[in-house]
């Protein structure tokens, strides 16, 4: 079975506050959290296509033109993507359960990507 393209979109979600005010982790918390995900991006290196990386600024476009972007007022917030390969959607689901970026709060929408 040949193995198919998945897009992992990375949400959290948002109650309108600013989260960039949230303490930095500390030195062995990172030192944990980067050891954490290269086991991971190890483990799955074979189905890793894109690591893809975190969202910034935006704009929404339309016929009409082009405006700011994206709009906060949503529930949940982009954060983030990638693009994994796996020969299911089971296995691709379980590639991104794995990922240390799932934690209490978040959440990764994984849709397969048609080539057809």
């Amino acid at each position: 079975m040949s193995k198919k393209n998945y897009l992992c979109i990375m949400r959290r979600p948002t109650d309108g506050n600013d989260t960039s005010s949230c303490p930095p982790p500390s030195p062995d918390q990172m030192e944990q959290m980067f050891a954490r995900f290269n086991a991971w991006k190890e483990k799955f290196k074979d189905n890793i296509v894109d690591m893809g990386g975190k969202l910034g600024e935006g704009a929404v476009v339309t016929t009409e033109g082009a405006t700011d972007g994206p709009f906060i007022e949503a529930k949940e917030v982009v954060g983030g993507f990638m693009i994994i390969a796996a020969e299911t959607m089971v296995q691709a689901i379980e590639v991104a359960r794995e990922s240390p970026g799932v934690h209490p709060g978040s959440s990764v929408e994984v849709r397969e990507i048609s080539t057809s």
